[in-house]
């Protein structure tokens, strides 16, 4: 009897004929994966997938595709949370102690802070990269998009007590910095294990058709240049400060984020495939002023659907990447993703806490953690990912004038004028739309949100002048779907 054989070696030879996921070359907002104009939604786990080996990915990947989600997040392993960060009981980004699996391997020497010995940056740990390459497969199998995000922010000395790359950490006498420097060009001999890592990173998962990259995780979190804030009329020290301020990093990280973006470029050189570079820019919103150097996906996190009407012209991807800390209750979530996807974004994640290690089905629904997540709002975000394939978004735009009067409703509009139209409405209904679409034979469906099921269906013969709509009675949100009929 032959040995199994791990799922990507499986699937090797189908892997190595599928190109990488990549813009759409008709229209840069939305993604081409095999074949097919995509867009990815999901609500998902906590990053720590791979590093955290306790955690059982296989049935995590089974539940995001059972709820028709299509993306996940995970972290290299060159980040990793203490206990207790963020206030997460049950932190899949935080292992049990000694059970962190990291790119690097092990050496003789105890004192690891999180239990085990130190790390040898000068080797690495083949127990990790088949985990890596096993989770990537099988993501792939069920039409998963995995986003590797190579560094993260360190955010608090808890946090940087168990980085690896912290001298005390490793045998390899890395350079004693503070954690601020650690993403900067002045880290010392730090930069050379950072792009080695990349470098083997890159190559590891050269071959798999369902990867992107992004440089690093929030680096405005430890290089911080206050830009911008959300509401004015607050007082100091409010004014200035989470949840309030926008923040982007600095020139010193801009210009470390480059020179990542460039190992990833110059590593894919020699290699067959080409992928995706990511950015992650801010919070909430900010007209983007510079990315780096072969970047074509620019990731917000907690954002406002500003985020993707500030920056559409930029004909990049616009991804609002992470959210949460904004309480437990699915319906804010869900309407987060509604708007910013018709607002013209290609990406929706939502952190979902509900992904715990033992419960990788997303059912550990007890307080957990600063943001939600749940089996009904992944079902939701199911119906929104159904809505966007049933139409032909990379024809369509963001329309910001089709609405001409929605009473006591706030809408976001995708359109091809004359030819099909997605509206949502947030509020409370019934309400009354009033449309600027050309005359002609139109079809109308109201769509319920949470259920996906059609709860008004109208054919329209529509002449000179607006359209007015009346909706059906709906809680909290509802979505309109208006195609050309024949006569």
């Amino acid at each position: 009897m032959s040995a199994r054989l791990p799922v990507f070696a499986l699937l090797g030879a189908v892997l190595a004929t599928a190109a990488p996921i990549q813009l759409h070359p008709e229209n840069p907002h939305y993604f081409l994966f095999r074949g097919r104009a995509t867009v990815l939604v999901t609500s998902a786990a906590h990053y720590g997938a791979v590093l955290n080996p306790d955690f059982e990915y296989r049935k995590y990947l089974e539940t995001l595709a059972a709820d028709g989600l299509n993306y996940t997040r995970i972290f290299s392993g060159s980040y990793v949370e203490a206990p207790g960060a963020f206030g997460i009981a049950r932190n899949t980004l935080a292992p049990a102690p000694g059970r962190f699996l990291a790119p690097w391997a092990r050496s003789g020497t105890p004192g690891y802070h999180n239990g085990g010995n130190k790390f040898d940056l000068d080797r690495w740990d083949d127990a990790y990269f088949a985990r890596l390459k096993d989770f990537v497969a099988e993501a792939g199998r069920r039409g998963v998009v995995v986003e590797m995000t190579l560094f993260s922010s360190q955010y608090a000395e808890m946090n940087w007590a168990n980085c690896p790359l912290n001298r005390e950490n490793n045998v390899n006498a890395t350079d004693a910095i503070d954690r601020r420097q650690l993403h900067t060009l002045a880290n010392g001999n730090i930069l050379g294990h950072q792009e080695r890592l990349v470098r083997k990173l890159v190559r590891e998962l050269n071959g798999f058709d369902n990867v992107l990259y992004e440089i690093q995780n929030e680096p405005w979190s430890d290089r911080t240049v206050t830009v911008d804030t959300i509401n004015p009329y607050l007082q100091p020290p409010a004014l200035s400060v989470y949840p309030n301020a926008v923040d982007v990093a600095d020139a010193d990280s801009v210009a470390w984020q480059a020179r990542v973006a460039s190992w990833i470029r110059a590593e894919e050189s020699a290699l067959p495939e080409r992928h995706l570079i990511a950015q992650n820019y801010c919070n909430f919103r900010y007209p983007v002023t510079e990315v780096a150097p072969g970047v074509s996906i620019i990731n917000f996190h907690y954002a406002y659907s500003e985020a993707a009407r500030l920056n559409y012209g930029l004909g990049k991807l616009l991804a609002y990447d992470e959210t949460g800390f904004a309480g437990r209750e699915d319906s804010f979530y869900r309407k987060q993703a509604w708007n910013f996807l018709l607002a013209g974004g290609g990406t929706f994640n939502n952190l979902d806490y509900s992904f715990t290690v033992g419960r990788e089905d997303g059912t550990d629904t007890e307080p957990n953690g600063p943001g939600g997540g749940s089996p009904a709002l992944r079902r939701q975000l199911g119906v929104l990912s159904r809505f966007l394939g049933s139409l032909d978004v990379v024809k369509m735009r963001p329309d910001p004038v089709v609405v001409v009067s929605a009473p006591g409703l706030y809408t976001q509009a995708l359109s091809l004028p004359g030819e099909r139209y997605a509206v949502y409405a947030t509020g409370a209904g019934p309400g009354r739309l009033e449309l600027a679409i050309p005359a002609g034979t139109y079809a109308s469906e109201w769509i319920d949100t949470k259920t996906g099921a059609v709860i008004k269906r109208e054919r329209l013969a529509h002449g000179d002048g607006t359209l007015v709509l009346a909706s059906p009675a709906f809680e909290e949100d509802v979505a309109l779907r208006i195609v050309r009929a024949s006569p």
